[in-house]
């Protein structure tokens, strides 16, 4: 068996027989333990499975007579096929498995702190979803800090424009605006949001006490509050989007500003004709990415504000994480995160293909 392995021509009939009945043997055995184990785990039949483990042995064995079966089936391509299919297989045990598991426990009410168990609701947790006002809150707050991302846009590229300028200390500039990437965002709301804007022995509120503010409080309004978490976070990360067009800024070839220079261009017409057009592939490219940092923002929420005044600063991903810690709403918070893991591939689908053209090499 183990010399059919080094076929080099095209697979001969019997092999490519002796394939095709591997895989779909394969295929049948994973179908049949993993119908069994969805028996037992739903109560029809009490087979005493324990964990979905022999589902993923089942799965295991699939994966090795789906190769196998490939090099039989299809020869000198089956051996190709082989580069590419362990990490695809891979891939849908990591992914897709999970995301299966997830929609079964999102369409089911299950509450750690009840008696009753795990019990199947179908769309239940969705339509009280749409009926959260809290959540729909959650989502609103994503819209205004994702375009916060415009501004952080325009100062990190402020900040490019001044390091690939000639200005004496560039060096130590160029370290110093990186040093807050280095920082994780648990450390910037503890640094910054519990120490720095402390309302009663904070130096920032001693400062404003000073400046006339008798009660300063950082975190109480929810429009200060909101603005609050979109600065710590904006500190955090306009030195990733810096460093990107800095880069691009870089890449662009002296010889281009120099011919607008002696066509008698002024500095803002280099950079509305020049330098702009021919950064809008990397801009586009670090503000996609920059949203995607942005969908994640929890850390510094969770930390400093728990998502108050009143859910004015709660992100979507810090609802989820109170509704399983404090709710112990695993069904319902479930949910919520496939609800908005649906949104955001809608999104960012759109948003890349509407930037197509502008991220194509000029």
């Amino acid at each position: 068996m183990t010399d059919r392995l080094h076929i080099v021509s095209d697979a001969a009939p019997a092999h490519a027989g002796l394939g095709r009945t591997m895989i779909w043997g394969g295929a049948g055995l994973l179908v049949f333990v993993a119908a069994l184990q969805w028996a037992d785990q739903s109560g029809r039949i009490d087979l005493g499975f324990q964990s979905w483990r022999p589902t993923l042995y089942a799965y295991f064995a699939f994966a090795t007579l789906l190769c196998w079966g490939q090099v039989l089936t299809r020869g000198e391509q089956g051996k190709r096929a082989l580069f590419v299919l362990p990490a695809a297989l891979f891939v849908v045990a990591m992914v897709i498995f999970p995301l299966i598991f997830g929609a079964g426990i999102a369409m089911s009410d299950w509450n750690l702190s009840s008696p009753d168990g795990r019990q199947f609701n179908g769309f239940d947790n969705f339509w009280a979803a749409w009926r959260d006002p809290f959540y729909l809150n959650a989502l609103l707050n994503m819209v205004w800090y994702t375009l916060a991302i415009l501004v952080e846009y325009v100062i990190a590229f402020g900040l490019a424009l001044l390091l690939n300028a000639q200005i004496r200390a560039r060096k130590f500039f160029r370290v110093a605006f990186l040093l807050p990437l280095m920082l994780s965002p648990v450390a910037v709301s503890w640094m910054i949001g519990k120490s720095m804007f402390e309302p009663r022995f904070g130096p920032m509120a001693r400062l404003a006490r000073t400046l006339g503010w008798d009660t300063p409080s950082f975190f109480g309004s929810p429009e200060i509050a909101r603005f609050m978490i979109m600065a710590m976070d904006a500190w955090t990360y306009i030195p990733f989007m810096m460093i990107m067009l800095l880069a691009g800024l870089q890449a662009i070839p002296k010889e281009l500003n120099e011919a607008a220079s002696v066509d008698g261009a002024s500095g803002w017409r280099k950079f509305w004709e020049v330098t702009f057009p021919l950064m809008l592939p990397v801009s586009i490219t670090a503000i996609l990415i920059r949203i995607i940092f942005k969908l994640k923002l929890a850390d510094i929420v969770i930390n400093v504000t728990a998502g108050g005044p009143g859910g004015a600063t709660d992100t979507v991903t810090s609802f989820i994480f109170r509704e399983y810690r404090d709710r112990s709403n695993v069904g319902y918070g479930t949910m919520l995160a496939f609800i908005y893991l649906v949104l955001i591939v809608i999104g960012m689908t759109v948003l890349m293909k509407g930037t197509r053209r502008w991220t194509e090499p000029r």
